[in-house]
């Protein structure tokens, strides 16, 4: 079997698992903003309702970070180098946030109970929690504006600030405030009473933002990012973009309705078609606009190697984390009706 035919199917995996990473754990992360946020008479019980909706599947979710790292650097090792080199900082920011998050939030529930040790362990905890998706989103919007230049695994000297540039920076508000979202929606979900209301409160004033946001960062694409742009605003990437347009909202409406079920699932679909519209804009780079997946990729053994296991993994991994969700994940009964 040629080469050409295990590329496509590793790369719609590779953006399978940034989207599973993004609907699962970007919903971490959000809790971890609303905690930080989580003010007035019942900001404790709210931290408490945090602490217990992410509690059992938070570490579980990073399993689509490892899983995505590991397919990258296997199957895409020069691509994977020039993006470790390029976005050095950010993506060791990442790490550190990632660390202390999950530190923090463990340090808070087991440590010492007095009041100074539980507002540093919370303070440490959404913070972090803020900064790693932004970085994420940063990265994501500097591999596609095409401030990064790479001579195979060489990158240039000004490839280490394009992080810092304009259209990176809003695609990380972006991505924010889209975590944001997902995890007021879902804390209203899962809670009820005084509680629901206001994480609902919460999710409305933040798709008003999430949407301010969107548009100017597509505005924004059309300048900094014009391949990008034109890509967006062509087949078939333009009909993911109609349809983010078309969900964003009628989430809105059944969040407005308390639907909080079907707004749920209308949330994530939102950030599904979101990340679907860019991986089909930014094909068939890998990085713009040097790098491309069919470059960069490995060798025919490696590839044929990994697509033969990978339906294996996959088969162990969903199931298992499926099985995990409807054991600690499953409908509150005393929750409103979706």
């Amino acid at each position: 079997m040629p080469i050409e035919s295990f590329v496509p199917f590793i790369a719609v995996v590779l953006l399978c698992t940034l989207v599973a990473y993004a609907v699962l754990a970007g919903a971490d992360f959000g809790a971890g903003v609303w905690d930080l946020l989580s003010r007035g008479p019942r900001g404790a019980a709210q931290r408490r309702a945090i602490a217990e909706a992410i509690g059992p599947v938070w570490e579980a979710n990073h399993v689509w970070l490892i899983f995505l790292i590991v397919l990258l650097f296997t199957c895409f090792p020069s691509a994977y180098a020039a993006a470790s080199t390029a976005l050095f900082w950010p993506l060791h920011l990442v790490l550190i946030g990632i660390v202390l998050r999950g530190a923090s939030f463990v340090f808070r529930a087991y440590g010492s109970a007095t009041a100074g040790a539980q507002a540093v362990w919370s303070r440490i905890f959404g913070a972090a929690s803020a900064l790693t998706p932004m970085l994420l989103g940063m990265c994501l919007g500097a591999v596609s504006a095409g401030g990064i230049r790479a001579r195979g695994v060489a990158v240039s000297g000004e490839s280490l600030s394009a992080w810092l540039a304009v259209f990176p920076a809003m695609t990380g508000v972006l991505a924010l405030l889209l975590c944001a979202y997902l995890a007021a929606v879902y804390l209203a979900w899962e809670s009820e009473g005084d509680l629901q209301e206001d994480f609902r409160r919460r999710a409305l004033l933040t798709w008003l933002f999430a949407g301010a946001a969107s548009l100017a960062t597509l505005l924004l694409a059309q300048e900094e990012a014009p391949r990008l742009w034109e890509r967006l605003t062509s087949a078939p990437a333009n009909a993911l973009v109609l349809a983010g347009m078309l969900l964003a909202p009628a989430s809105l409406l059944y969040l407005w309705r308390r639907r909080f079920g079907v707004a749920r699932v209308l949330g994530a679909a939102q950030v599904v078609v979101l990340l679907a519209g860019w991986g089909a804009a930014q094909w068939p780079y890998l990085i713009f606009p040097d790098l491309t997946i069919a470059a960069t990729a490995a060798p025919r053994s490696t590839l044929s190697l990994t697509a033969a296991t990978l339906p294996f993994g996959l088969a162990a991994l969903v199931p298992s984390l499926w099985f995990l969700f409807a054991v600690f994940k499953g409908r509150n009964p005393q929750a409103a009706k979706p």
